[in-house]
């Protein structure tokens, strides 16, 4: 007679193995504004957008969780069970690469993302004016910031700049665009130029540099003797007078 072989589950398996095999049985998941899948959404500034966490395959009511990067987005109870949405307004460029993540209560492993891709031009303008000493060093300094990454392009006196080894250097960032002029002479005078270019938009700031004429330098070594010679010729003329001195006295 043959004999029959139950499959049984050992004891003290873990509940969330449990939860995830159920979940693999009956194909429960998530979707995130009809994506079942981590995706990526284009923006802009201003308008509202909302993300709608939507479950599908489950015969009873699941709840869900909605974070915004690391934290837990708070949600009220009629916005919680087998659909939640979430609104974010107005939407602003610090919201650019956020990432909101939909979870399952039960299960934080079943989850979708969306990642913010929040566009928007370069905001730079206005003007600044720099006297420097000649000879001494000068930073120009452009902060700007923009998605996509803009490219920068200086100018001087309405001219593409000409860098000259040793005596210019560039440094870029995604938010942060500065020429440093070395040992600055009398031909640096003149307005620079910071012209910030992308596909959004284009932003300018002007710089009027001033060389101002070096200042003489006196060694402190010979100052501090001057004064020693005077203040010792003075004393040896009190000393040398005393005599007459007394006698007004």
């Amino acid at each position: 007679m043959a004999q029959r072989h139950s499959l049984a589950v050992p004891y003290g398996v873990p509940v969330l193995a449990i939860s995830f095999l159920a979940c693999v049985a009956t194909g429960l998941e998530l979707s995130v504004n009809n994506h079942a899948a981590d995706f990526t959404l284009s923006t802009e500034p201003g308008p509202p957008i909302s993300l709608s966490c939507l479950v599908h395959n489950s015969s009873q009511a699941e709840e869900l969780l909605w974070y915004r990067g690391d934290g837990q987005v708070g949600l009220k109870d009629g916005n919680k069970v087998n659909i939640s949405n979430i609104c974010i307004s107005p939407v602003n460029e610090s919201d650019n690469g956020v990432t909101f993540t939909c979870k399952l209560a039960r299960d934080k492993s079943v989850q979708v993302s969306v990642v913010l891709d929040v566009q928007f031009p370069p905001r730079l303008s206005g003007e600044e004016t720099l006297h420097v000493e000649e000879d001494k060093d000068v930073t120009l300094t452009c902060n700007s910031k923009s998605n996509p990454q803009a490219q920068t392009t200086w100018y001087k006196d309405d001219h593409s700049l000409t860098l000259q080894q040793n005596h210019h250097e560039l440094y870029q960032t995604s938010e942060v665009f500065r020429l440093s002029i070395k040992k600055v002479r009398k031909s640096d005078n003149g307005t620079y130029t910071c012209v910030v270019e992308s596909p959004l938009g284009n932003g300018t700031r002007d710089f009027h540099l001033i060389v101002d004429d070096k200042k003489p330098v006196f060694p402190m070594e010979a100052v501090i003797a001057a004064v020693v010679v005077v203040t010792i010729t003075i004393l040896f003329g009190i000393v040398a007078r005393k005599d007459k001195i007394f006698k007004v006295w």
